[in-house]
């Protein structure tokens, strides 16, 4: 027997790809609904050649509240994760209106439908970005929210907010706010992967490209920073892991397993990875050099973090399972793959 039907937003995206994927393998039934602004409905493609399923994929922004409600009406859903947002921390400088409303108004979107229609479960993917630079690291999820150096970070502090205090008000909806350190990697069949338009805002497909000779070198922002190597230290999660890690907060709600009705939790791998130790590790497992160069640091950018990640490991019962290595291989085989090398 089938279980309940999802609605996942963004989830012709790099993250929301895999969680459809894990989510099919789990026995959900899955709705996608994407607008393709910043994704490609090959990618959904993906997700059934994986699967073996049909997947249903509706085309609509999650800011067009007719389109969206006529997908609350032409289905019945147990619960929603929502990834639909713009996510580029240069861009939303720049741009914070278009990232207010697509993030914020977006979400509102979502949750008022979920209200109106009776829908209780709703996963959020928020960002280790509301940490800011944590006084004490690793981070947990105790350690206080600092003010957000972006717009794009602001929006995902606000999102839980709202989250938080609708749980609150409405008794028929429980949350959960999932905080992602740094996604990487691709799914073990290279038919889905981290697929950027234009110049790529994240480190693994600026390496990934690179070594694949689309990018003439890499640039590493900033080597004065108090950390061994002089480079940042981020936490990077293998993107099946994250996916699973969704799978399973799911099926917390859904089986009445939550101890407060809005919970967050950190999903990361607990150990912190320079940038040029990442390099170093790509090239070391995949046989290739990725030419690179120091430059400035860049605006925004926070000297480390990372995640405790006991909460995750002991409520949810989610660990990180993947080796930097063997995610590095699979970002390797996907750029390999769409490439044609």
């Amino acid at each position: 027997m089938e279980r309940p039907k999802i609605l996942v937003t963004g989830a012709a995206g790099y993250i929301g790809t895999h969680t459809a994927v894990e989510l099919i393998g789990a026995g959900y039934g899955v709705v996608i609904v994407d607008d393709l602004s910043n994704s490609d409905e090959s990618a959904v493609d993906g997700v059934r050649q994986i699967t073996g399923r049909d997947v249903a994929f509706i085309r609509a922004d999650c800011n067009d509240m007719e389109a969206l409600a006529r997908v609350f009406e032409q289905n019945e859903f147990s619960g929603v994760i929502h990834f639909a947002a713009s996510k580029a921390v240069g861009e939303s400088v720049e741009e914070p209106l278009k990232y207010y409303r697509n993030n914020v108004g977006s979400f509102v979107n979502v949750l008022e439908l979920m209200k109106r229609h009776g829908v209780p479960n709703m996963v959020f993917s928020s960002s280790a970005t509301v940490y800011g630079q944590p006084d004490v690291l690793p981070a947990t999820e105790a350690t206080p929210r600092k003010p957000a150096t972006s717009p794009y970070g602001n929006t995902k502090q606000v999102c839980e907010d709202i989250l938080r205090d609708s749980v609150a008000a409405y008794p028929g909806l429980n949350g959960i706010s999932l905080r992602y350190f740094n996604p990487i990697g691709a799914h073990p069949s290279a038919l889905i992967g981290e697929l950027p338009k234009g110049v790529p805002n994240n480190l693994v497909p600026f390496i990934t490209q690179t070594a694949a000779g689309i990018r003439e070198e890499l640039s590493v922002f900033g080597d004065d920073y108090n950390t061994e190597d002089g480079t940042a230290l981020r936490d990077y999660i293998d993107v099946v892991d994250l996916a699973k890690a969704h799978v399973v907060a799911v099926g917390r709600m859904i089986d009445g397993g939550m101890k407060e009705r809005y919970e967050v939790f950190n999903i990361g791998t607990g150990k912190p990875v320079s940038v040029l130790e990442l390099v170093n590790t790509f090239e070391r497992v995949n046989g290739v050099k990725v030419p690179y160069k120091i430059v400035g640091r860049r605006a925004g950018d926070v000297e480390s973090v990372w995640a405790d990640t006991t909460l995750a490991n002991t409520e949810l019962g989610w660990q990180a399972e993947k080796t930097l290595e063997e995610t590095l291989r699979t970002a390797w085989n996907w750029e390999k793959h769409i490439r044609g090398l």
